[in-house]
């Protein structure tokens, strides 16, 4: 066996590794909050001494840096088209400011998804007012409540999914999709991970602190992503932590993984397909409903906090009851039902 393999295959998992994601979690939070802070200093914003303390509040509760990101550019849109009211001061807000907003940002053209996040967080700053005795709690009454298209998770067609894979020639790239496509990681996960999050042998990674949660999980891995998996790490840089990364050593941003994915629906004549990187991770759950693995064990594995939202594989993946259905309507066809008198 290759002795770099063999080196991969016996380094244990270091005990400072929890520390160190603690570390850059911090790092991260700490960045997006006082990015945010600067901004509204300057800003002539109503309200704008409010909006930080609340950010604090956000970042004391340990929201990671995507929730206070969205939370800082929803409420500066907010009071950025509230003092073009001609308002100034935070106690001349209304429920018709709030709705007004929101009907600015549809007409803007925003995706409903995105209008909803602006949605809670205004209220969520409303909240925050009322604990203060900035605003009166008549704000919260008869809110606002927007539907939601309810849309079904996209999985990739088998066979477009086996004309990608065929034509991906780049043994970095192939461990990469492979890897986001068999163990169902969310994308900024595996680009977060470290070689020695990997445990080659049992074939499964750890991931210490999930994007989206903050919770801990442990994902596992197909023989097929393994074989990929080696492949890759006999090549790679045994000095870089990161298990992908891109020019400089530093770890493979987002925007580089998504232009990779890209690269190969191209290359597949899959362009116009509408397929996304996060489709490998929908294509996972669904395929393995298929297979007949219950809806609780795969929440766990998706790193879902909430069972309903991993049910929604449920009825993209119903491939049995489809079956049914057609062999049902054929022996309907055919005359072989027997009919109650």
């Amino acid at each position: 066996m290759h002795t770099e393999q063999l080196s991969y295959l016996d380094s244990p998992l270091p005990i400072t590794r929890p520390n160190s994601v603690i570390k850059v979690h911090f790092c991260a939070r700490r960045k997006a909050l006082e990015h945010h802070l600067v901004r509204i200093c300057n800003s002539d914003l109503p309200g704008k001494g409010q909006l930080e303390q609340y950010l604090c509040h956000k970042y004391r509760r340990n929201c990671s840096a995507n929730t206070l990101r969205l939370t800082a550019t929803s409420l500066t849109q907010f009071l950025s088209f509230f003092h073009n009211m001609g308002n100034y001061q935070l106690a001349q807000m209304s429920r018709e400011a709030i709705a007004a907003f929101i009907e600015h940002e549809q007409d803007r053209g925003m995706k409903p998804n995105t209008v909803c996040t602006r949605l809670r967080a205004v209220y969520g700053f409303v909240r925050f007012l009322i604990e203060h005795k900035i605003v009166g709690y008549e704000l919260l009454e008869r809110r606002m409540r927007l539907r939601l298209p309810d849309r079904l998770p996209r999985a990739i067609d088998p066979q477009d999914l086996n004309r990608l894979v065929s034509v991906i020639d780049n043994t970095r790239d192939r461990a990469l999709i492979l890897l986001l496509l068999r163990s169902g990681m969310r994308i900024g996960e595996l680009l977060n991970t470290k070689v020695t999050d990997v445990e080659i042998r049992q074939q499964k990674i750890l991931i210490y602190q999930a994007d989206k949660t903050g919770l801990g999980r442990v994902v596992y891995y197909s023989e097929d992503a393994q074989a990929a998996l080696l492949a890759w790490l006999r090549v790679r840089d045994a000095f870089n932590e990161h298990l992908f990364y891109g020019r400089g050593g530093k770890a493979l941003s987002y925007a580089a993984a998504r232009l990779i994915f890209n690269k190969y629906l191209h290359k597949a004549g899959l362009q116009y397909s509408g397929y996304t990187l996060h489709c490998l991770r929908h294509t996972f759950a669904t395929d393995l409903l298929n297979a007949r693995m219950p809806l609780e064990c795969l929440q766990v594995l998706l790193g879902h906090c909430n069972l309903e939202i991993t049910r929604r594989y449920a009825r993209l993946s119903d491939q049995t009851r489809e079956q049914e259905y057609f062999d049902a309507m054929d022996r309907i066809l055919k005359g072989d039902v027997d009919a109650d008198d």
